[in-house]
């Protein structure tokens, strides 16, 4: 058993780009699927699939240079230390360029929708 999945999660995903797969398999929960929807609507993977447990995830490259379309992926809050942040304090990723994961009362959403909703909530990741 993991003591922290998302972080399980963020690291099989680093390091299948690194790797330079086209295809990388994580067991399956509510929050990681979440993630993996608003990874895909950001448009930071190509393609998701859920199968009994398991997301199979298509990672993204650009076509002419081969540069994976995730630059970073980075845990914030962790088991040891949590982070929270309310709607006025939500971390801006690059400027705004990246995104910042957060999960709310309202699910999991990403730091500009959780302004627009005015909503605070537990920094999960960040991903530029």
């Amino acid at each position: 058993m993991f003591t922290d999945p998302i972080a399980d999660y963020l690291t099989r995903i680093r390091n299948a780009n690194a790797a330079r797969l086209k295809m990388v398999e994580i067991p399956s929960s509510n929050t990681k699927r979440a993630i993996t929807a608003i990874l895909f609507d950001q448009g930071y993977i190509a393609n998701y699939k859920f199968e009994q447990g398991i997301i199979k995830i298509a990672l993204k490259y650009n076509q002419s240079t081969k540069v994976p379309a995730i630059t970073k992926i980075e845990r914030a809050s962790r088991p040891g230390l949590r982070k929270y942040a309310s709607a006025a304090d939500m971390p801006r990723v690059l400027n705004g360029l990246g995104i910042a994961i957060v999960s709310t009362s309202k699910g999991v959403i990403t730091d500009k929708e959780a302004r627009k909703e005015n909503v605070g909530g537990e920094v999960l990741c960040y991903v530029y």
